[in-house]
């Protein structure tokens, strides 16, 4: 742009110069400043490390491999071959209304494209009127017909117009990525609801089990206690470990309810009428395939769409820039008129006329100035947001991969904690029976392997939602559309 503006130095007043440089300087100046783009656009260097720090080679034992292109086919959440969710996420696409908002601005975003464009062209206009006149107490003058054809057009030779196509283009482009980024973060969400209300339905599973396990108990206390062998206080604390687990199930069953209400609100129904009935919990942790960390700028339509507002930042730099230049515009119209209608448009009656307009702001007390400043600071501003998704971006990635580590490591364990949490219930409870313990011990061997189960449980889910955060972090099925730098 430097280059762009010396170009634009006069030689020295006081040099004798002939009469036709003047004007063969001018037609230079306007060549050369033609030339130049007052926008360059490169797209913003962001921190990407090598690799994944979490994902180290030797963690395939807790990570392992899957297809490169199992989320390239887009239906990420077909890796947990589940049919229930598979049709609940075919809602989402059409009654989700955030996914609906979204591509309506999208669409909106595509109009202003157009519009944009449409300045590039001249405007047509035509004209056309018949009337008559004449005096109150007078004769009546014939009918006038007129009619006429204007075009104007707006000569673009800054590339304002073009920049102006530019910017539009790109805020479309960063629309259609805040799309995809509204539909993935609303299947993210219906995943991680279902299979929380899956891993619901088996904790009532469990405690459903239990409650049957404690009345069992509570009996046999109680006889124990008519035939006196046992303690009041045994009847007592038999009864409260019993009530108390019929209230987290019920506590339960409200949760479940509430999430069934959640996931009808992200595939756009109202709750009154949808219900999701109980069944079996897929278990299912699928292994995610990872890519390489240059590859997740590319994957992730949130980086996509904080790119492509820098390139519209970039942009209105170069449309405030043109006020700098004088701007050009041709005109021209043809018009006639005459009494008679067939002979509006006869030679004798028509007046024609072309016109070349040239406009320059020679003083605005700086005012292009601050615009341009403004806009420059506008596009740092983009800049800073586009750097700090990307390492956002990162930073999710990485705590996944992390979770994941470290559920996985906890599974062997987890599931040995419940076995022997299990089987020291029922050693207990036969040593009771045998009046070796008291009911104390029993009720705390139950609580801890009831404890155990539920977490062993959980664990699955947390195992299931980790792996949709990682997709979700990943991309999902989504790659930023190829685009070329805005100039």
């Amino acid at each position: 742009m430097t280059s762009c503006l010396r170009a634009m130095h006069a030689p020295r007043a006081s040099a004798r110069l002939p009469v036709w440089l003047p004007s063969a300087f001018a037609a230079t100046v306007a060549l050369t400043l033609a030339a130049c783009t007052t926008a360059p656009y490169q797209r913003p260097e962001a921190p990407v490390p090598k690799a994944f720090k979490e994902a180290p080679a030797a963690a395939s034992n807790w990570f392992p491999a899957a297809p490169a292109d199992a989320l390239d086919r887009g239906p990420w959440w077909k890796l947990f071959d589940d049919p229930a969710l598979d049709a609940l996420m075919d809602e989402v696409a059409i009654s989700n209304q955030n996914v609906a908002a979204a591509a309506a601005s999208y669409a909106e975003a595509q109009a202003l494209v157009r519009e944009q464009r449409a300045a590039l062209f001249p405007v047509l206009g035509l004209d056309a009127s018949a009337g008559k006149s004449g005096a109150v107490r007078g004769a009546t003058k014939p009918t006038s017909y007129q009619l006429g054809f204007s075009a104007s057009w707006e000569v673009d030779l800054w590339g304002k117009l073009a920049l102006g196509v530019a910017s539009a283009e790109a805020s479309a482009e960063a629309s259609a990525a805040d799309l995809a980024a509204a539909r993935l973060s609303a299947q993210a969400a219906l995943a991680t609801d279902y299979f929380t209300l899956r891993e619901d339905d088996h904790q009532i599973a469990l405690l459903t089990s239990a409650v049957t396990a404690y009345q069992r108990s509570l009996t046999i206390t109680t006889n124990q206690y008519d035939a006196g062998i046992a303690q009041r206080t045994d009847v007592l604390e038999a009864k409260t470990l019993l009530a108390t687990t019929q209230a987290n199930l019920v506590a339960l069953e409200g949760q479940r309810a509430v999430l069934e209400h959640a996931i009808a609100l992200l595939v756009g129904k109202a709750p009154g009428g949808f219900g999701i009935p109980v069944a079996e919990r897929n278990a299912t942790v699928p292994a995610v395939p990872l890519v390489v960390p240059s590859e997740l700028v590319q994957r992730r339509p949130d980086i996509a769409a904080a790119e492509r507002a820098v390139a519209a930042s970039n942009a209105q730099i170069g449309i405030d820039r043109s006020a700098y230049f004088p701007s050009l515009g041709l005109s021209a119209s043809y018009a006639g008129a005459s009494s008679s209608l067939g002979n509006v448009l006869s030679a004798s009656n028509t007046l024609w006329s072309l016109g070349l307009s040239v406009a320059q702001t020679l003083f605005d007390a700086g005012a292009t100035k601050a615009r341009v400043e403004g806009a420059e600071a506008a596009r740092d501003v983009a800049i800073a947001n586009y750097r700090q998704t990307v390492l956002v971006a990162f930073q999710s990635v990485e705590d996944q991969l992390a979770t994941i580590r470290s559920l996985a490591q906890q599974v062997d364990l987890r599931r040995e904690a419940s076995a022997d949490a299990d089987r020291t219930e029922e050693l207990t409870l036969n040593q009771y029976l045998q009046g070796q313990v008291p009911y104390t011990s029993v009720v705390t061997a139950q609580v801890t392997a009831l404890s155990a189960r539920q977490t062993l449980s959980q664990l699955t889910a947390s195992r299931q939602a980790a792996a949709i955060a990682l997709i979700q972090a990943l991309g999902g099925g989504w790659h930023a559309p190829a685009t070329t730098p805005s100039s």
